[in-house]
């Protein structure tokens, strides 16, 4: 007998029992008899068919601009008036609005206002840590919070936009065993309260047609969710699509919806905000699968996430920095040059000499409407959410700003009248006459690489 059983022989003598150690983990069996059945309790009926269930994860994705936002404001509208077609017609509910990237004061309460929503209703949800004040939401670390305010004020909605800003550090987007360790828990916690959690997502760089697939991240993102749903531009009928990408407790073949992003002016103290107001126009003849398959959406958000990584490249340098350098760390990241070109207009950069010798640098001129977000508002026409309607270069007409290259249409390299291709001053005719189509300032070999 060893030393420990001596022992355990001891203190049984002496009428002292042990408890023995709990394990960490253990199984709950229960009987399937014992489960009452019930029928799909559904969020969202249009014209009598279910697209969301209530007490569910649901995803809305699509790249940028494309108005799934719009949508995420639509739902709180009709959810806190209670006219959601649905379970929760007819009983104004709250809702909880996590929105990571935007101003509230600027851009969520004036949006809210046009889309006609109660805001006595809609609550903005932020973590607060008692060091550091204010955090941002992590799930799954905040999700008995976040149960426990849901219970507390009735919440029937939970938007989080974007939902991969949500997920908590060192979770690894890429992986889908990662991100069920925040998704699987999130989609328990809305069966358990009943209420709609809406995530927000973009697509990736992809060139595929499935809307869920297309989902930036990992497989998680669209086999967690019970609904799924791809927006996109449609630019021959003049509309935006909305398609049920996946409906697991419903119809799979529904048909997809017509929206249109309405100009709305929206009376505030310090002026008018202008913002975008969602409205649905009927059954979409196309499919957003269909549109991804034309190639118009891939190619315009393309150069919408080009437009965007170049805008922050710049300003991480300063607000300017040589071509060539801006070139090789748009190859590095998977950008082509000639994307790259194209979001140089909707980036708001311009190229300019740097000197003799110095080749080309690309800088950030002051920001115009064709360079703003089209994410659907404004407050007031200087806000960074406001854009016309019209979008140069959207159907693959050429869209580098003036003189941003020298592989562009030049004009004729003769005479005096002829110009650099890169900083379009006027061109030494002797140069001119050799065919040079740059001046010797902006000469690079390595830019023209």
């Amino acid at each position: 007998m060893n030393e420990h059983d001596q022992a355990e022989e001891i203190l049984r003598n002496a009428g002292i029992t042990l408890d023995e150690p709990q394990p960490a983990r253990s199984l709950r069996i229960t009987r399937a008899s014992d489960i009452e059945p019930e029928p799909v309790v559904w969020a969202w009926l249009d014209e009598g068919e279910g697209r969301i269930p209530a007490g569910t994860l649901t995803v809305a994705a699509g790249r940028e601009g494309t108005g799934k936002s719009s949508f995420g404001m639509w739902m709180a509208a009709q959810i806190t008036r209670g006219t959601l077609p649905g379970n929760f017609h007819g009983r104004p509910r709250a809702v909880f609005y996590v929105a990571i990237e935007d101003s509230w004061k600027q851009t969520i309460v004036p949006r809210l206002i046009g889309a006609g929503a109660n805001l006595d209703l809609v609550y903005r949800v932020e973590a607060v840590e008692a060091e550091y004040g204010e955090t941002t939401l992590s799930l799954p670390q905040d999700n008995s919070l976040m149960e426990k305010a849901i219970a507390e004020h009735d919440v029937a909605l939970v938007v989080l936009d974007p939902l991969m800003s949500c997920i908590g550090k060192g979770i690894d987007t890429h992986r889908e065993r990662d991100v069920r360790t925040a998704l699987d828990p999130l989609a328990r916690m809305a069966d358990r309260t009943g209420a709609v959690l809406l995530g927000i997502a973009h697509f990736n760089k992809g060139s595929g047609t499935d809307p869920a697939s297309l989902i930036t991240g990992s497989g998680a993102f669209k086999n967690v969710p019970r609904a799924v749903f791809g927006f996109a531009r449609d630019d021959d009928n003049d509309c935006r699509v909305m398609t049920q990408a996946k409906n697991s407790l419903g119809r799979a073949d529904l048909p997809s919806l017509s929206y249109n992003i309405l100009s709305t002016e929206v009376p505030t103290r310090t002026g008018i905000a202008y913002v975008g107001r969602f409205v649905f126009t009927g059954q979409s003849t196309r499919s957003v699968d269909e549109i991804l398959a034309a190639g118009y959406e891939t190619d315009r958000g393309e150069r919408d996430d080009a437009a965007e990584w170049l805008r922050g490249y710049l300003m991480d340098q300063g607000g300017e920095a040589p071509a060539k350098d801006v070139k090789k760390a748009a190859a590095a990241d998977d950008i082509s040059e000639r994307t790259l070109q194209r979001a140089m207009r909707k980036a708001g950069v311009v190229s300019a000499r740097a000197g003799f010798g110095k080749g080309a640098v690309w800088r950030i001129e002051a920001l115009t409407t064709d360079t703003q977000s089209d994410t659907g508002s404004a407050v007031a026409p200087q806000s960074r959410h406001s854009r016309q309607p019209s979008d140069p270069g959207a159907n693959g007409a050429t869209d580098g700003a003036t003189g941003a290259t020298g592989e562009t249409a030049s004009q004729n390299v003769t005479g005096e009248t002829a110009r650099c291709t890169v900083c379009r001053d006027p061109l030494d005719p002797l140069h001119a006459a050799n065919g040079e189509t740059t001046c010797p300032s902006c000469f690079d070999p390595l830019d023209r690489a």
